[in-house]
C-alpha cells in the first residue's frame, strides 16, 4: 500500500538495468517518477509515461540536481560506477561518482525537504567471510576500491539521519534475471548466456559464495522500503538477497535449468583456477523479522527468464554487444 506522504520520487540511475523493472513497477502503483540519470547506457527502454520524467543528469551536477527536487518526498539512489573492472577502468572518474558526490546529495535532499533517502550499497562489501550466517552487523572487509567506497558512504548517510529525513540502507546480493536494459556481466547472467548462445559455462574458481536476487525482487523491495514505517527502518541497514550458491553450483544450476527449460544436454562446463578471493553468503532474516519480506523468485526463474528473452530476440547479439557490459560500454563511449 502506497505511503500517503511519499507520492513523488527521484530515482538516480533509474535508467538503468533494475531501474528498468523499478520505474513500470511504481508507475502501475500511481507513483511520480523523476529518473536521473546520465543514460550512458539507456537505449529508450523506458515507455512514455504521464507521472514519467527523465532528467538527462550527472550526479556530481548538485545545483542540477537539486533544481529537480521540488515536491520530491523520496530519493532512491543507485547511480553509481557499478562492478569492479568498471571502477578500476579510471579510478579518479569512479571515485568522484560513487563516493565524493554522495554527501552533497544527501545534503541537498534533506535541505528540499525530501522526506526518505534509500541508499543502494552492495553486499559486496563484507569481501571475504566464511560465515555462514553474515548478517548486518559483520565487520564489513571490503577487497575492492568499489566495495570500499560503497560502505564508507552509509555512516555518511546516517549522519543526517533525523525525525523528518528517514534514511535506509539496503546491502543487495547480487542481482540476476532479464531486464529490458540487461546486464551480461553478472554471475547468473554471464553464464546463461554462456550456456544457451555457446553451450559452454566456462567457470573462475568456483568455490566463491555468491548470494543472489532477482531483479523484480530488488524492485519489489525498493518499493516496500517506500511504504514501510518510518520506525521500522530509519537509520537501519537490511541485507537484501534469497540464494547463497558457490560459482560451482550456480554453473550447476544453470546447466541444469537449461536441460529442463530447452531440453538441452550439449552444455559443457569447464572450470579454470581464478584469483578472485571474494566470497561471502548474506543472511537476510532481518528484513524478513522486520517488515515481513522474502524474495519470491529463485534463481532458476531468473535463468527461465533470460532464457526466454533471448529466444524471442531481446538480447540480440548477446555474446559480443559491448552494451550488455558495463565495462566495455564505458571504454567505448569515453566516459569522463
Amino acid at each position: 500500500m502506497q505511503n500517503k506522504n511519499i507520492k513523488k520520487v527521484l530515482i538516480t540511475g533509474g535508467a538503468g538495468y533494475v531501474g528498468n523493472i523499478l520505474v513500470p513497477l511504481l508507475l502501475a502503483n500511481h507513483y511520480k517518477i523523476i529518473v536521473y540519470d546520465t543514460l550512458f547506457f539507456y537505449e529508450d527502454t523506458l515507455k512514455k509515461d504521464k507521472n514519467l520524467k527523465i532528467v538527462k543528469g550527472d550526479i556530481r551536477d548538485i545545483e542540477l540536481f537539486k533544481t529537480n527536487l521540488e515536491n520530491v518526498d523520496a530519493v532512491i539512489h543507485m547511480a553509481c560506477i557499478s562492478n569492479d573492472p568498471s571502477f578500476e577502468l579510471n579510478p579518479d572518474l569512479a571515485t568522484s561518482i560513487n563516493y565524493t558526490c554522495f554527501e552533497p546529495l544527501v545534503v541537498a535532499a534533506k535541505k528540499a525537504g525530501v522526506k526518505r533517502f534509500i541508499y543502494c550499497s552492495s553486499s559486496s562489501v563484507y569481501g571475504v567471510s566464511e560465515s555462514p550466517n553474515v548478517t548486518e552487523s559483520h565487520p564489513l572487509v571490503p577487497l575492492t576500491q568499489y566495495n570500499k567506497y560503497k560502505a564508507l558512504c552509509e555512516p555518511i548517510l546516517f549522519k543526517y539521519q533525523e525525525k523528518d529525513f528517514t534514511c535506509v540502507t539496503l546491502r543487495p546480493a547480487t542481482i540476476c534475471g532479464y531486464s529490458p536494459r540487461c546486464r551480461l556481466d553478472l554471475t547468473v547472467n554471464i553464464l546463461t548466456n554462456h550456456a544457451f548462445n555457446n553451450n559452454k559455462i566456462i567457470v573462475f574458481g568456483g568455490n566463491q559464495k555468491r548470494p543472489n536476487l532477482h531483479v523484480k525482487d530488488m524492485a519489489e523491495a525498493y518499493k516496500l522500503f517506500l511504504e514501510a514505517p518510518i520506525e521500522k527502518i530509519s537509520g537501519e541497514i537490511f541485507n537484501i538477497g534469497y540464494q547463497n550458491y558457490s560459482v560451482n553450483e550456480i554453473a550447476n544450476i544453470v546447466k541444469n535449468s537449461l536441460e529442463k527449460f530447452e531440453n538441452r544436454n550439449n552444455i559443457v562446463i569447464e572450470k579454470i583456477s581464478s584469483d578472485d578471493d571474494r566470497s561471502y553468503q548474506i543472511n537476510s532474516d532481518k528484513i524478513f523479522n522486520v517488515l515481513g519480506y522474502k524474495p519470491k523468485r529463485t534463481l532458476e526463474d531468473a535463468v527461465y527468464d533470460l532464457c526466454q528473452a533471448f529466444k524471442q530476440g531481446k538480447l540480440p547479439d548477446s555474446l559480443n554487444a559491448k552494451k550488455y557490459i558495463n565495462v566495455k560500454t564505458m571504454k567505448s563511449k569515453n566516459i569522463e
